[in-house]
C-alpha cells in the first residue's frame, strides 16, 4: 500500500479516536450538567415560622397560613424561629403531614419594617389593613393580645366588668340575652360594652332565621321571628332570601351587633338529618347560590356574615351532646359539600366557621376544629385568606379534650367561641410559659383580628 495513503489512514484514524474521546468527554460534562441541573430542581426551600416542636416532628406554618408537619429529628428550634428549609418532594397543601425529605434548615431574619414582618402579609381580604392592626398590637399587652383571639359567651352577670378586666375580642350573645328588652335597652347594653372596650368589640348572635333566632324571638325587637332559608326559598327563590338578608342586617345593626354567625351553607336533602331544619334543604348547586346571595347582599350593610358548618355538616349527629364522626368519602366531600363555601368565599365572605365533627377522611384523629388538615383545606383548595372560627369549645364534642383552646389555636384558627374564658386564657399563658407556642403566633392571629376589625370600620384612628 502506498505509504502516503497509510499514513493518512492513521491520521484519520487518531482523529476519529481523539474526536471520539472529545465528543464522550462532552457528553460525560453535559450528562454531569444534567445531573446538577436535575439535583437543582428536586431541591427546594420554603420559608415559614415554627409554631410547634417535638422529638421527632416539626411543624410551620408559612405566609398563606398553611401548616406543615415535617420529620425533622435532633432539632434544636423552637416556637417562634423563622427558618428556610431545604427539601427533596413536594409538599401537599391540603395536608399537614408532609412525605418530603428534609436536606438542611437555617433560622432567618425576617424582613421586618418597625411594625409589620412582611412575611404576615398573605395578600388576602384584609390586607390593606394589617400595618394599621399592627401598630396597634404595638400598644397592647400580652393579656389584650390574648384576649383578643377570644369570642365569649356573654355571662350570666358581671358583663361590663368582665369585659373591662379582660378586653375580649367579643362577645356572643344568645336569645336569654334579648328576652323581654326593648329596642332602646339592647341598643344602650351594647354601648356600655364598647365604651369600655379599648378596642371594639365584635358583637356576634346566630341569627339564622326559623330553629335558630336570637334576636327575632323576642317581638319588642323585631315583628316576626326570621324565617328558615328553606321557608324564604319556598315563598320566593333568592330574590326573598337576598330581602331577608338585607332586613335581617339593619335590623341586627341598628341594635349594636355587627357579626352574624349565619348563613348555614351546609347541603341537607333529608329531612331528618340534624341540620335539615337549619338549612336550605336543596342540592349542592342550589346551596351555592344561596351562599353567594347570602353574602353579597350583606356587604356594606355593617354586618358580617360568617359561612358554616366546614367542611359540611351533612347527616351527622349533633356535636352539641357528643361527638359526631362523619365517614362519607374524601371525593364526596370535595364535591358535595365545599362547593357552597366556595362560592362564599368568592363573593368575599369575611368569615368561616368550622364544625366538631370528626372527618375520617380527612383527619380520623382529630375533629374539624382542631385539625390541621381541616384548616390547610380551607386555606389552599378554597383559598380562603378571612378569619377561621372555631365553633364553641364548650360542646359536648370537645368539651373533654385537654388544651382544646391551645390545639385550636395550633390547627388553624383565629377566633375562639369559648364559654370558660378563664380556662382559655390560662391554657394559652401555660402554652407560652413552657415553650409550647410563641408570643410570636399569638401577635399574628391578633393582627389579624385587628384588621378586620379595621376591615369592617370598628376601628378608625391612625387611619388616613
Amino acid at each position: 500500500m502506498n505509504k502516503k495513503l497509510i499514513i493518512c489512514f492513521s491520521l484519520l484514524a487518531i482523529l476519529v479516536a481523539v474526536g471520539g474521546i472529545t465528543l464522550f468527554s462532552l457528553k460525560l460534562r453535559k450528562d454531569n450538567t444534567d445531573t446538577d441541573a436535575s439535583k437543582k430542581k428536586t431541591e427546594n426551600t420554603i420559608a415559614a415560622m415554627v409554631i410547634e416542636v417535638d422529638d421527632d416532628t416539626l411543624t410551620i406554618q408559612d405566609s398563606d397560613h398553611i401548616i406543615y408537619i415535617l420529620n425533622v429529628t435532633n432539632n434544636n428550634l423552637r416556637p417562634g424561629n423563622n427558618i428556610e428549609i431545604s427539601y427533596k418532594g413536594t409538599l401537599d397543601k391540603n395536608k399537614s403531614l408532609q412525605n418530603i425529605d428534609v436536606l438542611d434548615y437555617k433560622t432567618i431574619d425576617i424582613n421586618n419594617n418597625e411594625y409589620f414582618p412582611s412575611e404576615w402579609q398573605d395578600n388576602g381580604i384584609f390586607k390593606d389593613y394589617y400595618l394599621f392592626a399592627s401598630k396597634k398590637l404595638k400598644e397592647m399587652t400580652l393579656d389584650e393580645k390574648i384576649a383578643q383571639l377570644l369570642l365569649v359567651r356573654y355571662p350570666d352577670r358581671d358583663m361590663v366588668q368582665t369585659l373591662e378586666k379582660y378586653q375580649f375580642g367579643g362577645y356572643v350573645f344568645y336569645a336569654k340575652d334579648f328576652k323581654n328588652k326593648t329596642t332602646e335597652e339592647v341598643q344602650a347594653m351594647m354601648n356600655e360594652l364598647q365604651s369600655v372596650s379599648k378596642i371594639p368589640i365584635l358583637t356576634a348572635v346566630d341569627e339564622e332565621g326559623g330553629t335558630v333566632v336570637r334576636v327575632s324571638s323576642n317581638s319588642n325587637l323585631a315583628k316576626e321571628r326570621f324565617k328558615s332559608p328553606r321557608e324564604l326559598y319556598l315563598e320566593g327563590g333568592f330574590t326573598k332570601i337576598e330581602e331577608d338578608t338585607i332586613n335581617k342586617s339593619i335590623l341586627l345593626n341598628n341594635l349594636g351587633i355587627n357579626l352574624n354567625l349565619a348563613p348555614v351553607v351546609d347541603v341537607s336533602t333529608n329531612s331528618s338529618d340534624y341540620m335539615y331544619k337549619r338549612t336550605l334543604g336543596e342540592d349542592t348547586t342550589l346551596t351555592s347560590n344561596y351562599a353567594k346571595t347570602v353574602i353579597k347582599a350583606s356587604k356594606g350593610l355593617g354586618v358580617s356574615y360568617t359561612l358554616k358548618h366546614f367542611p359540611g355538616y351533612g347527616n351527622n349527629a349533633d356535636t352539641h351532646t357528643g361527638t359526631a364522626v362523619d365517614n362519607r368519602t374524601y371525593e364526596e366531600i370535595l364535591k358535595n359539600d365545599l362547593p357552597p363555601f366556595e362560592a362564599g368565599i368568592s363573593e368575599g365572605a369575611e368569615a368561616v366557621l368550622v364544625s366538631h365533627n370528626t372527618v375520617t377522611s380527612i383527619d380520623d384523629k382529630n375533629p374539624a376544629s382542631l385539625s390541621k388538615d381541616v384548616h390547610n383545606l380551607l386555606r389552599n383548595e378554597l383559598g380562603f385568606t378571612g378569619i377561621i372560627i372555631t365553633d364553641d369549645l364548650a360542646m359536648g364534642a370537645v368539651s373533654t379534650i385537654n388544651n382544646a383552646t391551645v390545639k385550636a389555636l395550633l390547627a388553624g384558627n383565629d377566633l375562639i367561641i369559648t364559654t370558660d374564658y378563664e380556662e382559655s386564657i390560662e391554657e394559652i399563658k401555660e402554652a407560652i410559659n413552657d415553650n409550647i407556642i410563641d408570643e410570636s403566633l399569638i401577635d399574628k392571629l391578633a393582627v389579624r383580628v385587628l384588621a378586620w376589625k379595621y376591615y369592617k370600620g370598628l376601628i378608625f384612628e391612625n387611619q388616613k
